[in-house]
């Protein structure tokens, strides 16, 4: 048996895996966020061990004896958090989340000082990441910053927990900037800019190495009786291994909370000054490229929050205007943007909303505007010569046929749908625990069976290109006045 923990930003899932690829077992505890101030987002570190500790009682529950079979835990987890401990790994402070945007100062202030940031750590510095957060805390809360230990990562946090070890993994240590992303170890050089060194920072192993054993006293707490090795990655490294995108070339699209490109590399390629993230995969000699939109299926929660329709009722709606009917336009911009334009303080509108509009035009205008966000992850990923020739579709968002076909106009590619089944970050985890403990990679790390794919229509195409440019230019007209500092 293999055990997968996702350690997300809404839940903690759990999911159990027979050797022979079947699901067990699962079960999810949902989180809370707390925003403290606009702009912040931070998480009780210790939410995440007791959501852990609940879904292992309900999967011996649920699974019986299976449990106790248990050989591999694999981690998943949201990237970029800060948790910081003390010199007796205690908690110094609530956890600083990955869509946090009070560190935007710091951000812009590292990436024009120190170019390294981008050239070895293959990411342009945004407010998001980890290494910006931690100058936060030097400049405003310099006491709790001078008591720093070690800092770890969210998944990372809840591994300490499991083993008593705090090791981090290639794909997760990417996401700090704090990593040498080419050589897969930590830049002295970028750390020092922080104010921080090595010595704070977790071991390393790749994502599919073990890396910790589980305690015995959890082990016997959760009647679990042969040694468990824990591994994990990031949750889109990990996510990935769940699609089997593992080789150059591959890639998937996700639409969640936030919107991912994620495209396989046999090699470093750094395009930061287009908002390309370029990370460590969860394999030796493998890396990613990735494109991120901050408010994917987000979006479209915030717009049923605030017209009280149901996020189902609205892609009903949506579903009634036809892609060349409507001249409304969407910016999906709710919490920043990451890919291309690397800017916290972008805002989010509709453009051309008149008294005739509905709830159903807004609707149609949210999902052709993320899909217009994707659009342009995709165009800057093809300047790198890595643009892929079809996407797998995963998340809440690949549930909308409507979606995905937009998706194909805009973008130019083939969206693959798989069969109904489990494809996220807890599979992805429970897959690298089974190879940590031995599994074979080959047999592991298989692709879905494809349910649909959604080819681009060429007149569409056309249609969405000549208003895409539209839709670029009103917001370049207009970011310059929607500029908000935190």
């Amino acid at each position: 048996m293999y055990l997968g923990l996702d350690i997300g930003t809404s839940s903690v899932k759990g999911l159990l895996q027979s050797e022979d690829g079947k699901v067990v077992a699962s079960h999810s505890v949902e989180l809370a966020i707390s925003r403290p101030i606009e702009g912040y987002s931070e998480q009780n570190p210790q939410d995440w061990i007791n959501a852990t500790d609940t879904i292992m009682s309900s999967l011996e529950d649920k699974a019986g004896h299976h449990l106790s079979q248990l050989l591999g835990i694999g981690l998943s987890g949201q990237m970029h958090g800060l948790v910081a401990l003390d010199k007796a790994d205690k908690i110094l402070r609530p956890a600083i989340l990955w869509n946090d945007a009070r560190c935007e100062r710091q951000a812009r202030m590292l990436d024009t000082e120190y170019p390294e940031f981008r050239k070895i750590g293959g990411s342009a510095v945004m407010a998001g990441f980890t290494a910006p957060k931690a100058v936060w805390m030097s400049h405003y809360e310099a006491e709790l910053f001078n008591r720093i230990k070690t800092i770890l990562l969210p998944k990372d946090y809840v591994r300490f927990w499991l083993t008593g070890e705090k090791i981090s993994d290639m794909s997760d240590a990417s996401g700090t900037l704090w990593l040498d992303v080419e050589k897969r170890k930590y830049s002295e050089q970028l750390l020092g800019y922080c104010g921080l060194d090595i010595s704070q920072m977790p071991g390393l192993r790749e994502g599919s190495q073990p890396a910790g054993t589980l305690r015995k006293k959890l082990a016997e707490k959760w009647g679990i009786t042969a040694p468990v090795v824990v591994s994990g990655a990031g949750d889109n490294a990990a996510s990935a291994c769940g699609l089997g995108v593992v080789c150059p070339g591959d890639a998937f699209l996700s639409l969640g909370t936030s919107g991912v490109i994620f495209s396989v590399t046999d090699k470093f390629l750094p395009s930061a000054e287009n908002g390309v993230h370029a990370f460590c995969h969860a394999f030796l000699d493998v890396w990613h490229q990735m494109g991120v939109v901050l408010s994917a299926t987000d979006s479209l929660n915030w717009l049923s929050e605030i017209t009280g329709h149901s996020i189902a009722s609205l892609a009903t709606a949506a579903s009634t205007i036809q892609d060349k009917h409507s001249s409304l336009m969407f910016h999906p911009y709710l919490s920043g943007e990451r890919t291309p334009l690397n800017d916290a303080n972008a805002r989010a509108g509709f453009i051309g909303l008149a008294r005739i509009h509905t709830h159903a035009e807004m609707a149609y205008a949210v999902l052709e505007g993320v899909s217009y966000a994707m659009a342009e992850c995709a165009d800057v990923l093809a300047k790198t010569g890595q643009r892929p020739n079809s996407l797998i579709a995963v998340g809440g968002g690949s549930k909308n046929h409507q979606w995905l076909q937009l998706m194909a106009d805009t973008t130019g590619l083939k969206i693959h749908l798989p069969m109904e089944g489990e494809f996220g970050g807890a599979l992805g985890a429970a897959r690298l625990g089974a190879i940590a403990s031995g599994a074979s990679l080959t047999d592991i790390l298989t692709k879905p069976n494809i349910k649909h794919i959604f080819h681009p229509r060429i007149d569409y195409c056309g249609f969405h290109n000549e208003k895409r440019n539209r839709w670029r230019a009103t917001y370049n007209a207009i970011k310059s006045l929607q500029s908000r500092k935190y």
